[in-house]
């Protein structure tokens, strides 16, 4: 009898395992109230919805991926001309003003004395020719932000397997909850049998107190399956942002659907095209790369036009100069080749190849790893199905066996020791069907993120 005991507890922990791990609408008939705290009835697809909708975490990825997005928007404009309004005001000294005398005609100054001097510039600056460093680093502009992107879907994946653990704990652990129940409800009628042969005189008292020791030891394990449920459920809020909202009741059974089996092979290779993680580290490879041909452009004669147009009070381009407002303009073409910058280039130029070679050892071990991924999550799979049907094989020896116990136990010929045996039997037997069916849902689930399915 002290085993159902200790199996209970692992089934309860079971339960808690799911719920630990790593913008959609969703349909009026998600919840019935949320803000009256009444229960909330959820499928597992409403859930999920949910929980992406109102994820912190997801939010914080979006605008991270809507920071790449600028940023990429920021180096394609690099290359674009950038038009300036530049102005200014400079209070200068006194100095003598200089003039030339021609007879017969009033004195002409050529160097007036102008202490205030206002600007006003319109500026250009064009680069037409940059060696490709422009272009490099756009490109890993762009690939980092599908990096940013790809990352958001992985982290959407991962909350899909955090809300599906969190979902299953909670009908794992409302069925343990009913099992307990069950065998509690069948213990009681025992003790209460019990009573009434030793009221008659047919039992010693013995029988009917070892029969209420383990009444009492059922009422613990209803508690606790209670308790366990209710935890159960505060983690399924906490992960749909629903603190505030009554009990969740997750419309779903554990029956575990039969579904042909997949080769492991294909599994790794719709793996490797699916998920959202290898795709970002083949983007920060690419990225890498562009920065690298950044990094090397910069050896190169770089290009650019200047130009502008001034308004100005004097203006120094018009010679003699004078008091009134004057504008001018320019145009210009420079070209600048660095030829020695002490070897900080050819460093850049290093670090960023490292970066590269980096990145393509990172992203063949994540196949390693997927590759040993899917296929531990398959064999987790089919041990997990192996054990529902032994389980279920349990359950029906079990009962059939308290059946037998309690015609036995009618008769006369049976003791009320075999029928406890047998109530705790059936109990065991319950508590791993249901234990073996929470393990197939979450490895489904296990299975599903390690192939990359939405």
């Amino acid at each position: 009898m002290k085993r159902v005991v200790l199996v209970l507890p692992f089934v309860m922990m079971t339960a808690s395992a799911f719920a630990q791990g790593p913008a959609l609408s969703t349909s009026a008939g998600q919840a019935r109230s949320t803000s009256s705290g009444q229960a909330v009835s959820l499928t597992l697809d409403e859930a999920i919805a949910r929980g992406l909708q109102t994820s912190q975490r997801l939010a914080e990825l979006q605008a991270r991926t809507e920071g790449a997005e600028a940023a990429e928007a920021a180096r394609r404009a690099a290359g674009m001309p950038s038009v300036g309004v530049v102005g200014g005001y400079t209070r200068t000294n006194h100095v003598d003003e200089f003039g030339l005398t021609v007879p017969g005609q009033p004195p002409r100054i050529i160097y007036p004395d102008i202490p205030d001097n206002v600007r006003a510039r319109l500026d250009l600056q064009w680069p037409i020719y940059t060696g490709g460093r422009v272009d490099a680093l756009e490109r890993a502009a762009r690939a980092e932000r599908k990096a940013t992107g790809e990352d958001l879907a992985a982290a959407r994946a991962d909350l899909r397997l955090e809300i599906t653990r969190g979902f299953w704990a909670l009908v794992t652990a409302e069925e343990t909850e009913e099992v307990v129940a069950r065998s509690l409800d069948s213990l009681t009628a025992h003790v209460r049998d019990l009573r009434n042969r030793l009221d008659q005189g047919l039992i010693p008292p013995n029988e009917l107190l070892s029969a209420q020791a383990q009444q009492s030891r059922q009422r613990l394990l209803a508690i606790e399956a209670r308790n366990t449920r209710a935890i159960a459920d505060a983690d399924l809020r906490r992960l749909l942002g629903m603190e505030d909202a009554g009990a969740i009741h997750p419309a779903a059974s554990l029956e575990v659907e039969r579904t042909a089996a997949t080769e492991p092979g294909s599994l790794v290779a719709a793996a490797r095209a699916q998920r959202p993680e290898r795709r970002a580290l083949e983007d920060r490879v690419a990225a890498a790369r562009a920065r690298t041909d950044a990094s090397r452009a910069g050896g190169l004669p770089q290009v650019g036009v200047n130009g502008g147009y001034d308004y100005a009070r004097p203006n120094a381009r018009i010679f003699p100069r004078s008091r009134e407002w004057r504008y001018s303009w320019d145009l210009s073409v420079s070209a600048t080749w660095l030829l020695w910058d002490g070897g900080r280039r050819r460093a850049e130029e290093a670090e960023a190849a490292a970066a590269v070679r980096a990145a393509e050892r990172r992203l063949g071990e994540f196949d390693r790893q997927v590759g040993f991924e899917v296929r531990q999550r398959t064999l987790e799979l089919d041990s997990s199905l192996a054990a529902i049907d032994a389980a279920a094989d349990g359950v029906t020896s079990a009962t059939e066996a308290r059946r037998v116990v309690g015609d036995r136990f009618t008769a006369g010929v049976a003791t009320s020791t075999d029928v406890l045996d047998a109530e705790v039997a059936v109990l065991q037997a319950e508590l791993d069907r249901t234990r073996a069916r929470a393990g197939a849902r979450l490895a489904e689930a296990r299975l599903a993120r390690a192939v990359g399915r939405s």
